[in-house]
C-alpha cells in the first residue's frame, strides 16, 4: 500500500443535501463539498431539491464556508427535454456551481457551452469502469469521473495509475446500493410506469416477491435463493467507514456519501463520520480508528452493511426482509442557548429523565440526561409530545446551533 504523504491533500468529502435543511447539516458537520439537485434532470426526485433562486442561495450559503457546490444534471434526456436545458445550465453557471454532473455527451457539450468555466463531472450513470474511458472523458473535457460502483480497488488503482493525475477519481463510499449495473434499472418503468433513470425509482428491486402459476391466479408461491428469503433484489448498503487507507491509496480522490433522499439527520452523521475518519487517517495513517467512529454508521436508519465490489463482492444481497436496521432516532435539534437552556426542537418524543447522546460538530459523542425540561415559556414538563415543540434543557456546558440530541431505541 502507497503509505500517505502529509502534505497531499485528503481526499475530498462530498456530502449529499436534498434540501436547505440537509445542506446546512452537511456543511455544518464537516463536508468539504455537497451534491444536489434542481427541480428538473436529476436523479432523484424525492426529496424537495432547489429552485434556481434556492440555488443560488445554497451556493452563496456554502462558499462562505468554503465549501464546493457539484449541481446533478444526469437523467436520461429525452429528444422533447433538450429544449430545456440551455436555461437550467445557464442558471446553474449564474448561481456559481462549481460542477455539473452529466452522464451523456449531448449534455456534456451543451454544459460546456451554457455554462462556460463549470467543471463537468461524468456520472456513475455513465458506467466508467476502465482507464480508456477515464481518459478520453479527460480529453473531452471532464474534470473528474464517478466511477461504476462495481468495481473493485485493484481495478480503481489502475485507472488512477492510466489517467491524467489532474482527472478526479470519486466513488461512493457509503449508501444505498442498486441491484443494476450504476442505477441502469427499468424494473421501476416496468411495473409502476415510473422511470428510475429520470429520477422516479419506485425501488421495486425492494419488495417481496412470490411466483404464480398462470391456472392458479390467486395463489402465490414463495420464491427463495439459497436458504434465503424471497428478497432476491433488495441489496445491502456499502460502508467503507474501516477501509479508508485502502481507498486512498488506490486513488480515490473523492468520497462520495449516497442519500439525497435521506434525512438531515443520515446527512449529519454520516458525514461527521467520514470527517472524522479522513481526519484521523491523516494524523495517524496506521492506527486503527476509535470505536465510536466505526460505530456511527449504525447510528443511522440502514440495510446490513458490506463492502460492495470493492474486495471482490461477496453476500450482497439482504433476503430475509426488506426493511431497515434501526437501533437510533433523533429526539431534538439545539437552536442555540437561553441563559443557561439549551433551545430544543423536538423530533420524535421523549420524556424528562430520558439519557440523549449529543452529536456535535468537533468532538466525539457524549451523554446528558434530559432533566429539568420545560416549555419555551419555562413551564415544566414531563414529556416532550408536540412535533417541532420548543424545549428548554438546562446544561452545564453551552450546546452549539445544529448540535443534534438522539437516543437509543433497539438493540439490533
Amino acid at each position: 500500500m502507497t503509505p500517505f504523504c502529509a502534505d497531499a491533500a485528503l481526499p475530498e468529502l462530498l456530502s449529499p443535501a436534498g434540501d436547505r435543511e440537509r445542506l446546512e447539516a452537511a456543511v455544518r458537520f464537516g463536508a468539504d463539498a455537497v451534491y444536489l439537485g434542481g427541480k428538473a434532470f436529476g436523479m432523484r426526485g424525492s426529496p424537495p431539491n432547489f429552485t434556481a433562486q434556492e440555488l443560488a442561495d445554497a451556493v452563496g450559503y456554502a462558499h462562505a464556508r468554503g465549501v464546493r457546490v457539484y449541481l446533478t444534471c444526469n437523467t436520461v434526456v429525452r429528444n422533447e427535454e433538450c429544449a430545456g436545458l440551455p436555461e437550467f445550465l445557464e442558471q446553474a453557471g449564474q448561481a456559481g456551481v462549481d460542477g455539473l454532473i452529466v452522464t451523456d455527451l449531448g449534455v456534456m457539450r451543451m454544459a460546456q457551452h451554457y455554462a462556460p468555466g463549470v467543471e463537468i463531472h461524468i456520472s456513475t450513470q455513465a458506467g466508467v469502469a476502465n482507464f480508456a474511458t477515464a481518459r478520453a472523458l479527460f480529453e473531452l473535457g471532464a474534470k473528474r469521473v464517478i466511477l461504476a460502483r462495481e468495481l473493485t480497488l485493484s481495478e480503481i488503482a489502475e485507472i488512477r495509475a492510466k489517467t491524467p493525475k489532474e482527472l478526479t477519481l470519486e466513488a461512493f463510499v457509503h449508501g444505498a446500493m442498486c441491484v443494476s449495473f450504476s442505477g441502469r434499472c427499468l424494473l421501476s418503468n416496468y411495473f409502476t410506469g415510473r422511470d428510475a433513470n429520470r429520477g422516479e425509482c419506485a425501488q421495486p428491486c425492494r419488495w417481496k416477491y412470490a411466483l404464480v402459476e398462470e391456472t392458479r391466479p390467486g395463489r402465490p408461491m414463495p420464491v427463495f435463493e439459497g436458504d434465503g428469503g424471497s428478497y432476491i433484489l433488495n441489496s445491502r448498503d456499502l460502508c467503507m467507514i474501516s477501509h479508508v487507507p485502502e481507498l486512498v491509496a488506490a486513488g480515490v480522490g473523492s468520497f462520495k456519501i449516497e442519500g439525497r433522499a435521506k434525512s438531515a439527520y443520515y446527512a449529519a452523521v454520516t458525514t461527521n463520520a467520514y470527517r472524522w475518519a479522513l481526519d484521523e487517517y491523516a494524523r495517524c495513517p496506521d492506527a486503527p480508528l476509535p470505536g465510536w467512529i466505526l460505530e456511527e454508521p449504525g447510528k443511522v436508519s440502514h440495510r446490513e452493511y458490506c463492502t460492495g465490489f470493492y474486495f471482490g463482492g461477496g453476500a450482497g444481497q439482504v433476503y430475509e426482509n426488506g426493511g431497515y436496521v434501526r437501533a437510533w432516532e433523533q429526539i431534538a435539534v439545539c437552536c442555540g442557548m437561553r441563559g443557561g437552556c439549551a433551545v430544543l426542537s423536538q423530533r420524535n418524543r421523549f420524556f424528562r429523565g430520558d439519557e440523549a447522546e449529543v452529536l456535535q460538530p468537533g468532538r466525539p459523542p457524549y451523554r446528558l440526561k434530559m432533566d429539568g425540561i420545560a416549555d419555551e415559556d419555562g413551564v415544566p414538563v414531563e414529556s416532550a409530545n408536540h412535533a417541532q415543540m420548543t424545549v428548554l434543557l438546562p446544561v452545564e456546558t453551552p450546546v452549539p446551533p445544529g448540535a443534534i440530541f438522539r437516543r437509543k431505541i433497539s438493540d439490533v
